[in-house]
């Protein structure tokens, strides 16, 4: 029997999809993409504008959920549902419902470490602290959303779901 055998047998049929190493592999490049416009809006906001980083934070958060949907809806997922307007405004609802798990964990964990440790970490002016600690926390998220991404924004699961 072979790995993958054992593999698909091991795994309950509803998370079999989640198994996919060129999903997760795109699912993956995509938040390298959302955390690049993520980190870029936050540092932005707070070294620039002179927002409170916990402020920033809820603003970049929210562009990389925007940016990460439309790649994922074009690229990762692609042929997955219909692709109506109705439809992929439905989608965009259900990625922001559940994003909310992995971005409400995402926030707890910035703000817990970037208050609650104090390391002073400057270059050219720029708090790199800032960008380690929200790197830290999107690595973090990432693997909450992608579950429930696949799961119940694209429903990877059930090939021919109505949405």
């Amino acid at each position: 029997m072979s790995i993958d055998d054992r593999l698909r047998r091991a795994v309950p049929d509803r998370f079999e999809s989640l198994v996919s190493t060129v999903r997760f592999g795109q699912f993956v490049s995509v938040g390298a993409i959302g955390a690049v416009f993520d980190i870029t809006t936050l540092v932005v906001l707070t070294e620039v504008v002179g927002l409170p980083a916990a402020v920033a934070n809820v603003a970049s958060i929210e562009t990389a959920i925007l940016v990460m949907f439309a790649v994922n809806e074009s690229w990762t997922f692609a042929g997955q549902g219909d692709s109506d307007s109705r439809s992929v405004g439905r989608r965009l609802l259900r990625s922001h419902v559940v994003r909310a798990g992995g971005s409400t964990l995402q926030y707890a964990l910035f703000v817990a470490v970037f208050y609650g440790v104090s390391v002073e970490l400057a270059v050219a002016g720029v708090d790199l602290w800032l960008v380690v600690v929200k790197g830290g926390a999107i690595a973090v998220a990432m693997l909450v959303n992608y579950v429930f991404e696949s799961l119940f924004t694209w429903r990877v699961h059930e090939e021919d779901a109505p949405r």
